[in-house]
């Protein structure tokens, strides 16, 4: 098993950056490709961003495809999500999940584990 624990949510201005960062504990991340979703008020949770087990591959939702970028550290146990251009529309609440398999998925009922969730929101 892997527990995975969310930071560097917070509030930003439209137009700014954040970076997220999940960290990994128990099984190492590099056993996992990792996703980002966000689930916004009232509305479904929604795939962000995955990466494949050796970081090889990504992949984004048309929505933050050029602004935001998923990357791993595998030696830190940590996945990053660098937010860039950031919308009004990006305020959610973001988990990372992980999945025990080689490549990345696009449905959340495909990860096997997820965080607790850190909040952003970007003011207009």
């Amino acid at each position: 098993q892997v527990q995975l624990v969310e930071s560097g949510g917070g509030l930003v201005q439209a137009g700014g950056s954040l970076r997220l960062s999940c960290a990994a504990s128990g099984r190492t991340s590099s056993s996992y490709a990792m996703g980002w979703f966000r689930q916004a008020p009232g509305k479904e949770r929604e795939f962000v961003a995955a990466i494949s087990r050796s970081g090889d591959t990504t992949y984004y939702a048309d929505s933050v495809k050029g602004r935001f970028t998923i990357s791993r550290d595998n030696a830190k146990n940590t996945v990053y999500l660098q937010m860039n251009s950031l919308k009004p529309g990006d305020t959610a609440v973001y988990y990372c999940a992980a999945r025990s398999t080689t490549g990345w998925a696009i449905l959340s009922r495909q990860y096997d584990y997820w965080g607790q969730g850190t909040q952003v929101t970007v003011s207009s």
